[in-house]
């Protein structure tokens, strides 16, 4: 049964609720949204209790499973993330990210500092077995289906094997999330020929070629939106200009779109323009979702309900026997 099918059994949930440009008031109500949609996941609110419980009031939370803990404490944007997450050990983002380490809660979502969250989730959770690097995976709609593109973000600079490990993870995450049979496996490249591209794309092409994996050979920026590949795999410097220049083109069409009969209908749908809510962190020991720091109601509710996906699809698991 999946989530939000009336199981009896609790999946509990940790979700920073000071992560992100409109927290605490959309992260809160997201997950009394969220909490009232599934009800097979126990929601627990980590940050500063008087905050929480002052936005909880606005809402009626008789009968959902919410919680609260005390983390008073919180990293901001512009901290460094290692020594900000050394220096508040009561911050928001470190106490959620313990409870999953101490398995009080099976997975956490924050819509924090990116690189504090993927630096504690690191130092405290600790890497899977065999996983040199972990990384940030974000999601594209296609008409083809949707697509999984990392590294996003968590390694600027890479070695060809992490490259090959990327793409397994990825592959082990679209096969237990969204039933995609030995996925399509493209690596980002400036050509398509497999001798295109800088030394590491070409010596991570020979790699791929060699895996067991579905790998297609190269693709180009423009195959992504289109869905030549469910797994697209980069550096995560590289990664991250894609996807900063897909928000960027979301919110140009957006203005354009906005006014037309055309767009309107298009905006409404949100596959085009709505490329990603966030990031999976995959390859730590745990599940950990970094939602995008402008995220409303509607994406921390998404949010939630997908680490309850990730854990019920056991998807560190499947990682770990991808990369074994």
């Amino acid at each position: 049964m999946g989530i939000g099918s009336g199981e009896t059994q609790l999946t509990k949930i940790a979700v920073d609720a000071m992560g992100g440009d409109y927290a605490p008031h959309e992260v809160i109500k997201g997950a009394v949204e969220a909490s009232r949609e599934f009800g097979n996941l126990e929601i627990v609110l980590v940050g500063p209790r008087e905050t929480i419980e002052k936005e909880l009031r606005q809402y009626p939370t008789d009968g959902l499973k919410i919680t609260t803990i005390s983390a008073e404490e919180v990293v901001a944007m512009d901290e460094d993330p290692v020594r900000a997450i050394r220096r508040k050990p009561n911050s928001s983002i470190v106490v959620g990210i313990n409870l999953v380490k101490n398995r009080e809660a099976q997975a956490f979502v924050s819509g924090g500092s990116t690189g504090a969250v993927a630096a504690a989730s690191l130092l405290i959770l600790g890497r899977q077995k065999r996983i040199a690097r972990p990384a940030l995976g974000a999601m594209f709609e296609s008409p083809k289906g949707p697509a999984m593109l990392l590294d996003v973000g968590a390694n600027a600079d890479c070695k060809p094997q992490n490259l090959l490990q990327f793409a397994q993870m990825g592959s082990a995450y679209m096969h237990r999330i969204h039933g995609i049979e030995n996925p399509r496996v493209g690596l980002l490249s400036s050509g398509e020929e497999s001798t295109k591209g800088n030394k590491l794309t070409r010596t991570a092409h020979l790699l791929l070629a060699k895996s067991s994996l579905n790998f297609i050979g190269n693709v180009e920026g423009r195959d992504i939106p289109v869905g030549a590949a469910a797994v697209v795999v980069t550096d995560g410097f590289t990664g991250n200009v894609v996807i900063k220049l897909a928000e960027g083109l979301a919110a140009m069409l957006s203005e354009f779109l906005k006014n037309s009969h055309s767009g309107s209908s298009l905006l409404k749908d949100k596959r085009l323009l709505n490329h990603t809510a966030g990031a999976m962190l995959l390859g730590v020991d745990g599940n950990v979702i970094i939602t995008h720091g402008k995220s409303d109601s509607a994406m921390i509710k998404y949010s939630i309900q997908l680490a309850g996906r990730m854990i019920e699809q056991k998807v560190t698991e499947a990682i770990a026997s991808a990369v074994a």
